[in-house]
């Protein structure tokens, strides 16, 4: 017997509209998912652009019009991987239509636009989810465990920092990335170690932080020899206080010379300690006291540590970062077919975005912010 179809409808086909596509069309030949989805719309900047990114995707078709993809009545789940100026458009008209919303991070681009996003939905009863995809990684969900279940004591300090260098270079141009609008380093990858942070330790109550824009101007446009002046940030550290009263620190840096992946964070507690770093996301590093060991032990992902079975029967043959995207998209089918509600949802997202406008607003007035 054959399953029922869940249709799909993907904004944008860039790096992480790739990623969505991609994950759509691997996930039922390694879950046991409730539907099967069939890529059916690809909306883009232009009926050309979209046709040509549908035909390598898998899309029946592609269309200029988000409009178009969200009235589209084969569509049951859109996909936003526009712009983040475009997220609350999108997104509300999804919700009036009844339709389950995937949207990248940030969620919008202020908090006060998120919380309408996330009351709308909540108002309609829809499923949403937000593409915080490393938090889908198994080693970070046996962290959370780890945490949970005391064996570190009780937690009493997080270091996390983001950083990358696709920034690094002054000649790099502006894009929605670097209007005031997207939100600079601390909304554009702060936000994924932000998550990570509430994640593991809890919600954060408040911080204190110092934005620093490293390349004062940018060309206009790639190509051009005329440069305009940057607004946002290249570079935030901030100190953090949870609301448990655990104290920590936090960067965000998309300048980071030589940085190709590193999300990373240490979790120090009264008995243990644990770290982690994306760059090598298949290990989390343990030191507990109850062992007797003066070094971090390496725990390697495997099948013990699912859903990695999903994917190899075998450990040490490691996951990757489209593989966690898959893992995402298996839990928003099942919430989507009326399963357990998955998360990071709007709301979540939103409780993100605060903590990314409690940062720049301690820059602003050097001082303590609560979020």
């Amino acid at each position: 017997m054959s399953k029922p179809e869940i249709g799909i409808g993907l904004v944008g086909s860039g790096f992480m509209g790739r990623c969505h596509a991609n994950a759509f069309r691997s996930v039922a030949g390694l879950f046991d998912v409730p539907a099967e989805p069939r890529l059916r719309v690809l909306a883009d900047a232009s009926d050309e652009q979209a046709a040509q990114a549908a035909l390598s995707l898998g899309f029946a078709r592609g269309t200029g019009d988000w409009q178009d993809l969200v009235a589209d009545e084969s569509v049951d789940i859109v996909a936003i991987t526009a712009p983040n100026v475009l997220h609350a458009p999108i997104a509300h008209a999804a919700i009036a239509a009844g339709k389950t919303v995937y949207c990248e991070k940030p969620l919008s681009t202020t908090a006060a636009l998120a919380l309408e996003m996330t009351e709308a939905a909540e108002a309609s009863g829809i499923v949403t989810l937000v593409g915080f995809n490393f938090l889908r990684n198994p080693m970070i969900k046996l962290a959370r465990d780890i945490i949970s279940s005391g064996e570190i004591g009780e937690v009493t300090g997080f270091r996390g920092r983001h950083a990358e260098n696709y920034m690094a270079d002054p000649d790099v141009p502006h894009s929605f990335r670097t209007d005031p609008q997207g939100g600079g380093a601390v909304a554009d990858i702060g936000s994924h170690i932000i998550s990570m942070a509430r994640y593991l330790v809890g919600p954060i109550a408040r911080v204190q932080a110092d934005c620093r824009t490293i390349h004062r101007t940018r060309p206009k446009a790639p190509g051009a020899s005329e440069r305009a002046p940057v607004e946002v940030d290249d570079m935030t550290h901030a100190l953090l206080r949870f609301n448990s009263g655990v104290s920590g620190s936090l960067e965000a840096n998309w300048a980071a010379t030589a940085r190709t992946m590193d999300l990373s964070w240490e979790i120090s507690g009264t008995k243990g300690a644990m770290a982690f770093t994306q760059e090598r996301m298949n290990e989390l590093q343990l030191w507990s006291g109850t062992q007797g060991r003066s070094g971090y032990t390496r725990i390697e992902s495997g099948p013990a540590h699912p859903p990695y079975g999903q994917f190899c029967p075998a450990p040490g043959h490691h996951l990757g970062f489209n593989d966690l995207k898959v893992i995402e998209v298996a839990e928003l089918l099942a919430a989507h077919s009326g399963g357990p509600a998955c998360g990071p949802d709007f709301r979540e997202a939103y409780e993100v975005q605060r903590t990314v406008e409690a940062m720049q607003a301690s820059h602003a007035e050097r001082e303590w912010v609560c979020v």
